[in-house]
Parts: structure tokens; sequence; C-alpha cells
């Protein structure tokens, strides 16, 4: 990518970055101050996660994500470091990961030393399996799993005793209210959690990508084990980014502000694309636009570093990608704005 970045930054005013899917408006002022208070703090934090910690996520998970039956929680230092070292915590020796997916994915199975495969939305064509992952919101497509496919992988989970690993991170984000709604396959569960894990982050939801700060929900026994050899790695959340949690998980009012935000930019982007001729697909949620020319990706990629936008090739995430590229919405209003006006010419 380095050769497109230095062509974009040629541009008379400069380079617009779409390609890196990092939050760029403000911590909520009350979530910033939660930390600052807590910032005296000599004492090891809890693994598993302060009390109130613990009733603040199991709250969250409740009342937004619509769990029931038995389930536990468990915080984790942001998400990412859960998809890297999940498969080798639960020892597995056989991983499955969407075909166009976060790159993630695959290096957990690397570290595991298990065999990865990725496979498609049906999970009646899937293979036995220890350990999937699915993803929606899909990064980077944007694609929402409807319920019927959701509840396939649970019966595929209840067959096989697979463990399903469901990244939910962009749960918050749908593209619109009057489109499909993203649906945490705990919800789909009805209190049958066996087996189910969800991840969830706060880095987009409230802009706490530099806190690290994410979360573990489902089945209590896989979350003892984790737990367990969490406790002797060290992975351990700090006590000011556990107040912080709490804060955030209290409200729901900056996140709605959020994706308000982030369905504004889709909106200013979505028209200027589709007037040189991008044809959008699924992008019903999440942070990102997929789309297509119809040609190879890093073709793409080069047509818009001259107009000095960077956005990401889509064989980044998988071979089934190569045509596409993903654009970030985590860009200000104003440079939204301006990467609209220079594709619009």
């Amino acid at each position: 990518m380095a050769p497109y970045g230095a062509r974009a930054r040629e541009y008379k005013d400069g380079a617009i970055d779409l390609s890196v899917g990092t939050p760029v408006d403000p911590t909520p002022d009350f979530i910033q101050a939660a930390l600052i208070k807590s910032a005296n703090a000599p004492g090891y934090p809890l693994t598993i996660g302060s009390p109130v910690l613990r009733q603040s996520m199991r709250d969250w998970a409740i009342n937004v994500l619509g769990v029931s039956g038995e389930f536990d929680v468990l915080p984790s230092i942001g998400s990412k470091e859960v998809v890297a070292n999940l498969p080798a915590q639960l020892e597995a020796a056989k991983v499955l990961y969407p075909k166009v997916a976060y790159p993630t994915y695959l290096v957990g199975a690397l570290l595991a030393k298990a065999e990865s495969h990725p496979v498609g939305f049906d999970a009646r064509e899937w293979p036995d399996a220890d350990l999937v992952w699915i993803n929606s919101p899909s990064n980077p497509t944007g694609r929402i799993a409807p319920v019927q496919e959701l509840e396939e992988v649970i019966a595929y989970s209840r067959r096989s005793e697979a463990a399903i690993i469901s990244d939910e991170c962009y749960f918050n984000f749908p593209a619109s209210k009057e489109g499909l709604q993203p649906v945490s396959i705990l919800q789909v569960a009805k209190g049958d959690n066996r087996n189910l894990l969800a991840l969830h982050s706060l880095s987009k939801r409230s802009n706490l990508a530099g806190y690290r700060a994410g979360m573990i929900i489902g089945d209590p026994l896989l979350i003892a084990k984790i737990r367990e050899i969490r406790k002797h790695a060290g992975l351990l959340v700090p006590a000011p980014v556990q107040a912080a949690m709490v804060a955030a998980l209290a409200d729901e009012v900056h996140v709605h502000e959020q994706a308000q935000r982030y369905a504004k930019r889709r909106e200013i982007l979505r028209p200027a694309l589709t007037s040189l001729g991008f044809s959008i697909e699924h992008s019903e949620a999440g942070l990102y636009i997929w789309c297509t020319r119809n040609e190879r990706d890093f073709d793409t990629v080069s047509f818009l570093a001259d107009l000095g936008i960077l956005v990401t090739p889509g064989s980044f995430y998988g071979e089934a990608g190569a045509t596409y590229v993903r654009i970030a919405l985590t860009a200000t209003d104003a440079q939204i704005n301006a990467a609209a006006a220079r594709i619009l010419g």
C-alpha cells in the first residue's frame, strides 16, 4: 500500500485516508471523566472484572443484546487480542472462518497451529470443526447475517459440538433505522447458550479504541476455561479502563449519536461512488462501504489514489474479495465531504 499512499499524498489538497477503520470522533467527556476519577489504581485489577463492571456487562447483554438463560461475562483488552488468542486458549485443532473476513481469524488459527478453512454462509455445508468464527455485521462487507442463518449455525454447533464465536463488534451501527438490523447470536439462542460466545468491543461503540476495552459474553463453561488461562497470562483490563467501561455501558445515547454520524457519512459517499459506476454490495451495517468496479482491487485502489483517497484492497480479506475495495467511514465529516467532492469531480 505504501506506493499508493505516497501517490495519494501528492494530491493538491493532500490525502484522505479511508483505508483504516480507526475511530476519529472524540471519546465522550463523561467516559474520560470516569477514567480520570479512577486513575489512582495501585493494586492489580481483577481478571474477571470488578463487581460493578460485571453487573454492567450482564445488564447490557440482557437489555441491549437480548441475552437470556445462563451466561457469563468477561472483560477483554479490546477484541483483537481475543480473536488472535482464542483458538489456542480453547485448544482448537480445526478452525472455520468466513471466505471474506478480518485477517486475524486466520492468524489466530495459525498461532494455535490449527487447521484453517474458509467457508461460506450456509452452515449445512460446513465440515466438522472445533471452533467457528462468524462475523455479523461483517468486517469488511457490512453484511448482516439473517436470523435463519444464525439458527443454522446454532444447529451446526449442536450437531458437531463446535464452539461458535460470533464477532459482533459492529453490532451498534446499522446503516439506517429502516434497514436490516443486527441480531446477536445469543438472542437467537433463546437461553440455550451452550458452546456460544459473542465478542463485543467498545472501540467503535464508544470511540474507545485507545482504551482497549471489550467483552466476551456467553457459555459459562467456555468462559470459565478462558478466564483461568487469562489469569495466568496476565490478560488484565486496567482498573481505570474498567471504570470507563462501566460509564460507557450505562449510556446508549452517545452510541446512537455515533451511529447517526456513520449513517450520514455513508449516505454522502454512497451516491458519489455509484455515480462513477461502483456497485455497493451488502454494507448494511458497520463502518465500511464494500464496493466494486468489476476490476482488480489494486486497479481501483490506484484510481482512487489519483484522487488523493486511500482505500483498502479487498484481497486483504481473502481471495473472494479480489475485485472489491473497503472504504472506511472513520474520517471526519469534513474529510468525507471532501472525498465525495473529489469523486464527483
